[in-house]
């Protein structure tokens, strides 16, 4: 009876700060974080490592700045920059001024001839990069694409087509599982076996509008394809690969303008869901990012298995660990932390190494043409709030 009267005395006189101070370190390490282990991810491969091979690639289309990471990415590879088209002469002096005195083509014919050159990477305007792309691989030369690369369904059959007459690569840059870290490693532990089978993703991808960096484009449909067809199209293939589904269809989608009515053809709102032959998926995409977040957007993404789950938060983690690249997962034995920022992206020697080999390591092409087929059906096929 006494040491209950003193516990509970003990207690109401120092208070939970004064329980707390009184517990030993290790004690507070594990209620703090909640037992979860706090890892740092290996980088996978050398990160100082050189190219093992080499090609001669050039640039053509510089009206997305996703065109930076592409190009360097390639670099990354093995390749090398022998030349640029571009009209803006903003956009070529910002090109050069991340990637040298490049060589500027004075058309896009001068490059489409050179039988030297073997890919071209390219982020045009998104409904012009699907002819590019279609001519790239007519002058017997392999195309990666900024997303969405691909705009309307008739594109869609069109590429397919020339991939099957030509043999050449119809490439998609997917950046937000491509060229993110943490996304990367995701991906190793899922092929791992570390949470089981994957049965559902769950995608939230708010982006920034930063209207007036914009350019008129940004805000015509018809030029960006909508919502679900242009920034969808990253979690359309996230959803594929980390369910490993070789068939999908798309169960519903809407697409709104709530708050930028005075562009009546922008959509600043989507959602869809989707149904694979390995598993299932959710997508929520919108430009509601508010400055104050710090970053361009708070990409989320959660796996669902059947021995455990996995979230990433790629690019900030809200009033918690600075910077990007964070990964959670829980499976049947603990909780871990890993921290994904060394993590090396190892797309851009995968994809040379493709082009010379003429294999689908860096991305399986049936995948990259679906993921782009069912945003393209999701946008055709999406309805609209009510209160849009």
């Amino acid at each position: 009876m006494n040491d209950s009267v003193n516990r509970r005395s003990f207690l109401m006189a120092t208070g939970t700060a004064g329980v707390m101070s009184a517990l030993p370190s290790a004690v507070l390490a594990q209620v703090a974080s909640g037992n979860v282990t706090h890892e740092v991810a290996a980088p996978g491969t050398d990160p100082t490592a050189m190219p093992k091979q080499s090609i001669r690639f050039a640039v053509i289309g510089l009206d997305h700045y996703h065109i930076m990471s592409m190009t360097a990415a390639v670099q990354r590879g093995g390749g090398q920059l022998v030349s640029v088209y571009a009209a803006d002469p903003k956009q070529i002096a910002d090109f050069r001024a991340k990637f040298g005195d490049v060589p500027l083509a004075r058309s896009e014919e001068e490059i489409l001839n050179d039988k030297s050159i073997q890919l071209v990477a390219g982020a045009p305007i998104p409904n012009l990069r699907a002819p590019l792309g279609l001519s790239v691989m007519r002058s017997g030369k392999d195309f990666l694409g900024d997303k969405p690369t691909i705009t309307t369904l008739a594109q869609l059959a069109e590429v397919r087509r020339t991939i099957k007459e030509t043999r050449r690569k119809f490439a998609i840059m997917y950046s937000e599982r491509l060229e993110v870290p943490a996304a990367v490693y995701a991906g190793d532990l899922v092929h791992q076996g570390a949470i089981g089978k994957v049965v559902q993703t769950i995608n939230i991808a708010p982006h920034q509008v930063n209207e007036p960096s914009r350019p008129a484009w940004f805000f015509d449909k018809k030029r960006y394809g909508g919502i679900l067809t242009d920034i969808g199209s990253h979690q359309a293939d996230q959803f594929l690969y980390y369910t490993n589904s070789t068939r999908a269809h798309v169960v519903a989608s809407q697409t709104g303008n709530f708050a930028h009515k005075k562009y009546p053809k922008f959509e600043d709102f989507g959602d869809m869901v989707l149904t694979g032959n390995g598993g299932t998926g959710y997508v929520r995409v919108d430009w509601f990012t508010p400055d104050g977040l710090g970053v361009w957007g708070d990409g989320r993404l959660f796996l669902l298995g059947t021995e455990g789950y996995i979230e990433l938060r790629k690019y900030i983690d809200v009033a918690g660990r600075l910077g990007g690249n964070h990964l959670f997962i829980v499976d049947r034995k603990q909780a871990r932390y890993i921290d994904c920022k060394n993590v090396v992206l190892p797309f851009g020697p995968q994809f040379v190494a493709d082009i010379i080999d003429r294999t689908e390591v860096a991305q399986n092409q049936k995948q990259a043409l679906l993921a782009a087929e069912l945003v393209l059906i999701a946008q055709k096929k999406a309805t609209r709030p009510i209160t849009a």
